[in-house]
């Protein structure tokens, strides 16, 4: 009961930092802690029937114990130990207590029965990673990740959830803290900053900074390349439409305005031409009943000496 109050009330004093586990069983072990924070090294699986256990921090006793007798933690409120789990936990790390730890346990005879060593290691924690984008003159983006603190910090870059490829970087590797992004790359981007003992991360959405990608002959010169969409006046490449689309876009109100117009254009030719034939008919019958006119005047003025000479 004893032990599980000592543990509640040491969980509850390291909330604030972070806390790592260690596997220190094996001889050699490598821990690492988190300054500031805690580290749980489990150094056996039970201890409760070990008669005699000693833990030194290099060659100082900083804990010792036994069957018949209490751990003792040599007056450190940093340190805490569980027998029945064989856990033993520093609390408030720093970069003091990076050592080499080693246990030596002993039977009821005094005879040694293990002895095995670990290494610990404090590093600070990696924090508030920001992220700053650049894009550079032909449409690539330049991508910095930092992070405050963090001891031997390792970067990990992930787009749309999946690791980067060399597809998608003109420089730079996924391991380190800054890469240069090809020019159709765009998605969530995401920075993971991490050591040993923390891990942080952050986030961005790139986009393609405005570039296009043209690829035309120009007075019989290809031209492929990378350029700003606003800027393009260099070539512009015509849309190509498949016959479906082609039938399913058709401006039927360009198609009406235009068989209007040639209705119009028939309605004025053919009101020309009728007036035209009338005006032609007009003039011939004119002409016509003239004729007729002068032909009456000299048949009656014929016929008219004709009676008078005869009288």
């Amino acid at each position: 009961m004893t032990a599980v109050i000592g543990l509640f009330l040491m969980l509850f004093s390291v909330t604030d930092g972070v806390v790592t586990h260690c596997d220190g069983r094996q001889n050699g072990a490598q821990c690492y802690g988190a300054l500031g924070g805690s580290v749980s090294i489990q150094l056996m699986d039970d201890f409760t029937e070990i008669h005699r256990y000693y833990l030194y921090k290099n060659k100082t006793v900083v804990m010792l114990g036994g069957k018949d007798k209490k751990p003792d933690t040599m007056m450190n409120n940093r340190y805490s130990f569980i027998p029945s789990n064989g856990t033993f936990w520093i609390n408030n790390l720093t970069k003091n207590d990076n050592d080499e730890y080693s246990l030596t346990t002993f039977d009821t005879n005094g005879t040694q029965t293990a002895n095995h060593s670990l290494q610990l290691s404090v590093q600070a924690p990696v924090s508030s990673v920001s992220l700053v984008s650049e894009c550079l003159s032909q449409g690539e983006m330049k991508v910095s990740c930092s992070s405050e603190g963090g001891d031997s910090p390792q970067y990990r870059w992930t787009l749309n959830g999946k690791s980067l490829t060399e597809a998608e970087l003109l420089s730079g590797n996924k391991q380190t803290n800054i890469i240069t992004l090809k020019q159709h790359v765009s998605g969530r981007l995401v920075c993971s900053v991490s050591n040993n003992a923390s891990s942080a991360s952050n986030e961005t959405n790139i986009c393609t900074c405005g570039f296009i990608y043209i690829n035309s002959i120009i007075n019989g010169r290809k031209i492929s390349k990378w350029v700003f969409l606003e800027n393009n006046t260099q070539c512009v490449e015509p849309t190509i439409v498949s016959p479906t689309e082609t039938q399913s876009t058709v401006d039927w109100s360009m198609l009406r305005c235009s068989l209007m117009f040639l209705f119009s254009v028939v309605s004025f030719v053919g009101i020309g031409v009728y007036f035209t034939w009338k005006k032609i008919k007009s003039e011939k019958d004119e002409q016509s009943a003239e004729r007729d006119r002068t032909q009456f005047l000299e048949d009656f003025s014929g016929n008219e000496q004709a009676l008078y000479s005869n009288v």
